[in-house]
């Protein structure tokens, strides 16, 4: 299948979005691996990554038709504070006495889903956009579903790694990341 000059414009510039767009997860993998996460914990929250960066374009275009640009403000600042939060919450874990507990953000299905929407806020801006132009859509959400479970699976897996070189402060390092990244956000 040959594709032409504009056709490889468009897929480089969706996929340089996808990059962008997926780097947030990489910063919350490599927050969250520091805490030791097992495999298949990575691979579950990868997925659910990927999904969301999929789901949210498309509720992005959905809302942007109706709602217009005050919704990006809000999905940004709605993210960096979850991000915070979350960070704060492993911080303070990091210096509660606790043995080999892991973070309660990690224990819960409901704590993973909301790291996962939280780094997933700002593809519901990018579908705002991708709604007000031709862009090829399927290929759009395809994109950044795909690179934003490799990137969060990625950083989970180099922050896993990276613990054995920080210690027992693993948590409270990633909490540290998730705090910087949600202030990022706000500020």
């Amino acid at each position: 299948m040959d594709l032409s000059l504009p056709q490889w414009g468009q897929f480089f510039t969706l996929w340089m979005i996808s990059v962008a767009l997926g780097m947030d997860a990489f910063s919350l993998g490599i927050g969250m691996g520091i805490q030791g996460l097992r495999f298949r914990r990575i691979l579950l929250v990868s997925g659910i990554i990927g999904v969301l960066h999929i789901l949210m374009p498309l509720a992005g275009i959905t809302i942007g038709r109706v709602l217009g640009s005050l919704v990006e403000e809000i999905a940004v600042m709605v993210g960096g504070g979850l991000l915070c939060l979350l960070g704060t919450n492993m911080l303070l874990n990091a210096f509660h006495v606790s043995g080999e507990e892991e973070s309660s953000v990690n224990n819960s299905l409901w704590g993973l889903l909301l790291l996962s929407f939280s780094v997933s806020l700002d593809s519901l801006s990018a579908g705002l956009s991708l709604g007000l132009f031709a862009a090829d859509l399927l290929l759009a959400v395809l994109l950044f579903g795909t690179t934003g479970a490799v990137l969060a699976c990625t950083g989970m897996l180099l922050g896993r790694h990276a613990r054995s070189w920080i210690g027992d402060y693993g948590e409270a390092a990633g909490g540290l990341i998730l705090i910087s990244l949600g202030l990022r956000f706000l500020l």
